[in-house]
């Protein structure tokens, strides 16, 4: 075949996830309607068993700070245990913990209420990881980018619903009733977990996914550090390990990504602000309507996504590009706008958050899988550590800025951040360029 035939021969579509990896993801969505249910009805609980707004923030706190423990343990969890194992027992440990409270109900005391912030926490955080670093494995490397989308699409219509629903079931049947719905949705989780997800990958640290050992396009092997690695203890001395290891441009898409935590927190905490000062006669209408927009968007980016294919759709310049446009479109959001233009507003930010989602998620399952676990355990931390520091400085900051110019500082930097890797990509593809224009000179000379 002539180098124009393979320039020109069309690309084969991609096969996508089977049956049973969509009903894990459909699982998915379940359990993760149960979490943003939960996030309100925690927090409405909270308030009513500490009485102030400080508790509040202090289980909020305790729940972010265990998060940010598990992802650095991430890695050295699943080095010793399977994912499958991980994931099953963070839904068995939140269903449990959201039995409790539901029993307890508003007897509940205080210890019992920072025992479940904390199972929920550590145990969110392990099951994400554990998901993301398991895709490869379950779909196959070719069909990751696809297998985000539709975890991508799952979650984004559960979190609409969990929050669209929390004030009709707390209403019908209490705070009983909301963490009964939550355990329920941890039970689903697990039992479909325990019956789809295939035991081949039972086996810590194993890899089964046919990849080839090397995070990235940027040629940085792993094959020998892998045999090195076995003999590593794990903890921090594997941590810093795993960050030398990585090409810079993929340790700059993990600190955008934790600014771009940082950024979304502002949005997240001066929305209902927003809501109540727009429409202070329906403010969870404002912000159904606003999320529900936001959620049609995620949709949107992932039927665009799944016509590409190659890794080049995978990269950290696609992932600069989505970060910029999506905190521009939330700066926008927050620009007074009519309903009408509110809404593409929140349509263009969702669009491109899961734009930004699964073309990050997709680069990083290019690592092998003993890499992956560590590198979306370093990626979890990161993003706790983001959101958390954003939610206490926006917070902080709402109440004397308005909400627009807070918004404007947090995803102004975010956007810098990401100009920055632009520059960086751009640079390296010159360098690329520039090295493949002497290869023909250089084999004349040979």
């Amino acid at each position: 075949m002539s180098p124009s035939t393979e320039l020109t021969r069309p690309r084969e579509p991609v096969e996508g996830p089977d049956r049973k990896f969509r009903v894990l993801a459909g699982a998915y969505g379940v359990s993760t309607y149960g979490n943003y249910l939960n996030l309100i009805a925690l927090g409405l609980f909270a308030y009513e068993v500490t009485g102030t707004a400080f508790g509040v923030g202090a289980v909020m706190v305790l729940r972010l700070f265990c998060g940010f423990a598990a992802g650095l343990a991430a890695g050295a969890v699943m080095a010793r245990v399977s994912r499958r194992s991980v994931m099953i027992w963070a839904d068995v440990a939140q269903g449990t913990a959201m039995i409790m409270l539901a029993l307890a109900a508003e007897r509940a005391p205080l210890w019992l209420l920072a025992a479940a912030a904390m199972v929920l926490g550590a145990g969110n955080t392990l099951f994400t990881v554990g998901l993301r670093s398991a895709v490869p494995a379950l779909v196959g490397h070719e069909a990751r980018g696809r297998a985000n989308s539709l975890l991508v699409t799952s979650r984004s219509l559960a979190t609409v619903l969990g929050f669209a629903s929390a004030a009709p079931v707390i209403a019908l049947g209490g705070y009983s009733l909301a963490f009964a719905f939550n355990a329920a949705s941890f039970a689903v989780s697990a039992v479909a977990l325990w019956v789809l997800f295939p035991r081949a990958d039972d086996e810590p640290g194993a890899d089964h996914d046919g990849t080839a050992g090397t995070v990235g396009e940027d040629g940085a092997e792993d094959g020998a550090e892998q045999g090195a690695e076995k003999g590593v203890l794990a903890g921090k001395r594997s941590r810093w390990r795993l960050a030398r290891s990585l090409p810079a441009l993929l340790m700059g898409m993990i600190a955008l990504r934790g600014l771009d935590a940082l950024a979304s927190s502002s949005h997240n905490v001066a929305l209902p602000v927003v809501a109540h000062d727009s429409a202070p006669d329906e403010p969870a209408v404002f912000m159904a309507q606003f999320w529900a927009a936001w959620a049609v968007g995620t949709v949107l980016a992932q039927l665009v996504l799944r016509r590409r294919w190659g890794e080049a759709a995978w990269g950290e310049r696609a992932f600069a590009l989505g970060t910029c446009a999506m905190s521009l479109s939330f700066i926008a959001a927050f620009l007074g706008l009519p309903a009408v233009a509110l809404v593409v507003a929140a349509a263009s930010a969702g669009f491109a958050d899961g734009w930004t989602e699964t073309v990050y998620t997709s680069r990083l399952q290019m690592a092998s899988a003993r890499q992956r676990d560590r590198l979306f355990g370093l990626s979890a931390t990161v993003e706790q550590s983001g959101f958390a520091l954003g939610t206490v400085a926006a917070a902080a900051a709402l109440e004397r800025v308005p909400a627009l110019a807070v918004v404007a500082v947090f995803h102004g930097a975010a956007v810098c951040g990401a100009l920055v890797l632009l520059r960086a990509t751009a640079g390296r593809r010159g360098a690329d360029r520039l090295r493949r224009a002497r290869l023909p000179a250089a084999d004349q000379r040979r």
